[in-house]
This record gives C-alpha cells, sequence and structure tokens, in this order.
C-alpha cells in the first residue's frame, strides 16, 4: 500500500495560497496586483490593497485548477489574477461567478461536488461548502461566495477546507454535521466598512473559535486577514482569540508566513 501524499501549502498573500498533493498544484483565489490601489466593491464599500504578493505569476509555475470562492470582489480576484485564469484548465467557482467569467469557468453550489482525474495523480473530490459574506439578507448586496473542501484516498485527520469568505451562520455549521475537517484553512479579520457601522463581513478569531469547536479539525490556518485597510482584526488579535480557547484548539493553529512552503499533516 502506498503511503499517503504529502500536502504543501505556500501562503503567497490575502486568501491566495497554493496547495501542492501528489502531484497536483491548486491555486486560491488568485491576487497578484501590487499594493496602493483602491478597489470598490459595490454600494459605497471600498479599500485599499496595502501588501503585495510573496509570489509573481511568471514565478508560481504551472496551475491544474483554480479554486475561487468568488470572482466579484478585487482582493478576492484582481486584475492579475484574472489574467491568469486562461492559461488554467479547471476553474472552479459559484454559478454567477461563472456566468460572469466564461472560459473554462464551472461554477458549483453549495454541497455539490466534481472531481479531478490525472494519471498518476490521486483523484481529488472537490466539494462547494456555503458562505454568506455578510449579516442575514445581506446576499443580493454581497453576492454569492462558496467555499471548498478537498477529499482524496489517503486523508488520516480529514478533509482540507477552504472556507471562503463568510461570517459564522447556520449553513456555514452543516460543515460539522456533514464532513470530517483535517486543515481549515479560514478566512478571517473581521471585515467592516465605514457606510456600513458595525456590520461585520468576515469572521473575527472569536468566531473562528466557535467554529472549531463544532468542526474540531486537527490544524487550523488562517489567511485572508490583513494586506488591506478593510480588515478590522489583525493577527495579534486573533492569536489572542485562539489563546482563549480549549487546548486542542490553541494548540491546531499554524501560521503561515507568505512566500514559505509549510508542509500540513493530513
Amino acid at each position: 500500500m502506498s503511503p499517503p501524499p504529502r500536502v504543501r501549502i505556500t501562503h503567497i498573500g490575502g486568501p491566495t495560497i497554493l496547495i501542492e498533493v501528489g502531484g497536483w498544484r491548486l491555486l486560491t483565489d488568485p491576487t497578484f496586483d501590487p499594493p496602493g490601489r483602491r478597489y470598490n466593491f459595490g454600494w459605497g464599500t471600498s479599500s485599499w490593497k496595502t501588501t503585495g504578493p510573496a509570489i509573481a505569476p511568471a514565478a508560481l509555475g504551472p496551475i491544474d485548477a483554480v479554486l475561487l470562492t468568488h470572482d466579484h470582489h478585487g482582493d478576492n480576484l484582481d486584475d492579475l489574477g484574472r489574467a491568469m485564469l486562461s492559461d488554467v484548465r479547471t476553474v472552479l467557482t459559484t454559478a454567477a461567478g461563472a456566468g460572469r467569467l466564461g472560459g473554462t469557468t464551472s461554477g458549483l453550489a453549495p454541497w455539490e461536488t466534481t472531481t479531478l482525474n490525472g494519471a498518476g495523480r490521486p483523484t481529488i473530490d472537490i466539494t462547494a461548502t456555503p458562505c454568506r459574506h455578510g449579516p442575514p439578507l445581506s446576499r443580493p448586496i454581497v453576492g454569492d461566495v462558496i467555499g471548498f473542501a478537498l477529499r482524496w484516498d489517503g486523508q488520516h485527520h480529514g478533509q482540507l477546507w477552504i472556507s471562503g469568505d463568510t461570517v459564522l451562520y447556520p449553513g456555514l455549521r452543516t460543515v460539522a454535521d456533514r464532513m470530517r475537517i483535517g486543515t481549515a484553512v479560514l478566512h478571517l479579520g473581521g471585515v467592516r466598512f465605514p457606510v456600513t457601522g458595525p456590520i461585520r463581513y468576515t469572521m473575527t478569531g472569536r468566531r473562528a473559535v466557535e467554529l472549531c469547536q463544532a468542526i474540531r479539525p486537527h490544524t487550523v490556518i488562517p489567511v485572508h486577514y490583513e494586506g488591506w485597510r478593510h480588515f478590522r482584526q489583525p493577527r495579534a488579535a486573533i492569536e489572542r482569540d485562539f489563546a482563549n480557547a480549549a487546548t486542542d484548539i490553541r494548540r491546531s493553529i499554524q501560521w503561515l508566513e507568505t512566500g514559505v512552503s509549510t508542509e500540513i499533516p493530513t
């Protein structure tokens, strides 16, 4: 019996990570624009990008698939990220996003599954998971978002899950009921905008701890909490929230430095 494939994750910046497993190279939410520009997110909201990527697209190498949680916000898909999509055979995103992007993009509804197959490589089942990128009834304003759960043979602790930009709500909690999560890549930062006051559009560290109490992942990787002005909870605050969690959750957190590849237990 062959050993399970090793998983290596490289945090490029923001929500963008490179996942390498069994010969596959998967990229999440491509954001490669340089810093210093303001992006409009709609309905009077906008933000400045303050940090650029650790790796340029030209230095990234070939990509087998892009997992795009949503296409309509510049902090998850920017101009340089959008330009690279035409060079990737498989691009998975929301159904609405696939309609906007066209080309080889495929849309998934929450809990819909597709499969990556390749000669000499493990089969990977990719399931879209639910997200809500804001308060109740905000979907017509903020648009559709999905997360992604990846399953392949040999996973000891459970699936690798990318949460996507979301708040903690009952739909997100269903992940704990339907899946066993080994590694949870959580989009945090507690996003807020001046025009909408105290309303949050992504999870804080405290909400992430609450989620982890339900899903009990072996490894928690926070991403997408810095590099833009609309984030309201930096790493130090997230660390404080996890410091107050139960021992197993506190020990599960793993910080990825940008541009550095890290092997993750599966």
